[in-house]
């Protein structure tokens, strides 16, 4: 086994790290400065680099931060983490872009470093394959639970390859794509393969959580703790217990919520509302969106440090626009199920089977199964034609018509943001009139702007 290697300018700090990592059967050296670091690595290839931020009396950061860059100049595929007394989410930051695979804190509990150590080496370089086929799909099945998932393309065999390597670990992981892609049956699929499947899978839309409820929703209350507060109430977190929590549409999350999100995630502590107890988090933390998080770090309307907390691991669902060839297998899926439902022979015609593989469907598979199902609905025959799918099938396009959007297509807050964005542009940003064509009062239509982040100017014309 290679050993690991630990720079660390304090003796103290270098002694109880050593002796933990050795307690746990890890081969260590330690060095004490830069240049006998340097000067290991140049005949040496540790499994993992432990590296303190600061030297000499720096604090910083400017030093970890210089020697980081070289050791990945050096060896571009070794592993590094960040550890630091003086650290700040800022440098943590600074130090994940240039390549640092994640940071500790000082002081540090032993059995969360040791959960960032097993975690980075888990989650080692992939070997290089060739596309995935259909038999690469049956292995897979052998090996993990992955009934829930239906396809065979090679976009989703990698990303279910991915979901196979990282489900045992605790890395957190950021789920992205469109809305109806599966992102929920993928998080669930990392829960039921991971070593806490036997613990809480709990479901958190963040959407739907204003900050004024965050810390209520997330971490509970106590009895007393506000007026309404009639009762005690058990958090979100708590009730994950040492499962996993799955926040789901996390880019619609409020800038003053992402802030206390990620000090738990930082901390893995919190406090419940209206008492001083500080609680200890022992949760896998999976997220998801269809919004794109680096452009709105851009924008400042989601924070990059949370952005770096959340996506250790990082999977983009695609659309079944991008993996046409598995909407047949989808079809097939939902009329077995159906026929079981209703005892019903169902069965789909070839050429209606061809129209459907070629449907932009932008609602994706959440689309796709509630045509099927409300065409099995209506249809009284158990032979479905091309001409049943059709009668049921509704397109249109919310940007260039008036005409609603299929059911399925999108959520409700979607449309709500589509219809306040249309509105906008039609009155020219002019709040009042948006207001009143949409029926809200100026107050109601202000928090929905603040809500979903659309911009506007205070001034009234």
């Amino acid at each position: 086994m290679n050993s690991f290697l630990l720079i660390d300018d304090d003796i103290a700090v270098r002694t109880s790290l050593s002796l933990l990592l050795k307690k746990e059967g890890l081969d260590v050296v330690s060095v004490g400065s830069p240049e006998e670091a340097l000067a290991f690595l140049k005949n040496q290839t540790p499994e993992l680099v432990i590296l303190d931020m600061n030297f000499s009396n720096d604090t910083s950061g400017a030093d970890g931060l210089k020697l980081l860059e070289q050791i990945k100049k050096q060896q571009p595929a070794t592993p590094v983490m960040l550890i630091t007394g003086w650290a700040t989410i800022d440098l943590a930051v600074r130090g994940m872009k240039l390549g640092a695979s994640d940071f500790i804190h000082k002081p540090w509990k032993n059995s969360h470093f040791m959960e960032s150590v097993r975690t980075i080496l888990q989650l080692g370089p992939s070997p290089k394959t060739p596309d995935p086929t259909p038999a690469a799909r049956k292995k897979l099945d052998s090996q993990y639970d992955f009934s829930s998932i239906i396809g065979e393309d090679p976009h989703m065999l990698r990303i279910l390859e991915t979901v196979g390597r990282v489900a045992p670990t605790d890395a957190s992981v950021l789920i992205m794509g469109e809305s109806g892609t599966g992102k929920e049956l993928i998080a669930e699929a990392i829960h039921q393969n991971s070593r806490r499947s036997r613990q809480a899978f709990v479901k958190v839309n963040l959407g739907g959580i204003s900050s004024s409820l965050f810390e209520s929703e997330m971490f509970g209350h106590v009895r007393g703790a506000f007026t309404d507060a009639r009762t005690d109430r058990t958090g979100r977190f708590e009730m994950a217990g040492k499962g996993t929590i799955f926040l789901d549409e996390i880019g619609d999350l409020e800038l003053a919520s992402q802030v206390k999100l990620l000090r738990v995630l930082q901390d893995r502590t919190y406090e419940v509302l209206g008492s001083s107890r500080t609680r200890t988090v022992d949760v896998r933390v999976i997220a998801a969106t269809n919004r794109n998080l680096e452009e709105m770090v851009n924008k400042g309307t989601f924070r990059e440090d949370l952005l770096y907390r959340i996506n250790l691991i990082a999977l983009r669902l695609p659309s079944l626009r991008e993996r046409p060839g598995d909407i047949p297998l989808l079809v097939d899926y939902f009329i077995q199920n159906l026929s079981e439902l209703y005892a019903r022979p169902l069965r789909v015609e070839r050429s209606a089977m061809q129209w459907l593989r070629q449907l932009p469907l932008p609602g994706n598979i959440r689309q796709l199964k509630n045509l099927v199902e409300r065409t099995v609905l209506i249809t009284p025959g158990d032979v479905l034609s091309l001409d049943d799918f059709q009668r049921q099938y509704q397109p249109s396009s919310t940007k260039t018509s008036g005409a609603l959007p299929e059911v399925g297509a999108m959520t409700l807050e979607e449309m709500e943001i589509r219809m306040i964005e249309r509105a906008m542009a039609f009155h020219k940003g002019k709040v009042a009139r948006v207001a009143r064509s949409l029926g809200l009062t100026r107050g109601a239509l202000y928090r929905r702007l603040d809500k979903y982040r659309i911009p506007y100017s205070d001034e009234e014309s």
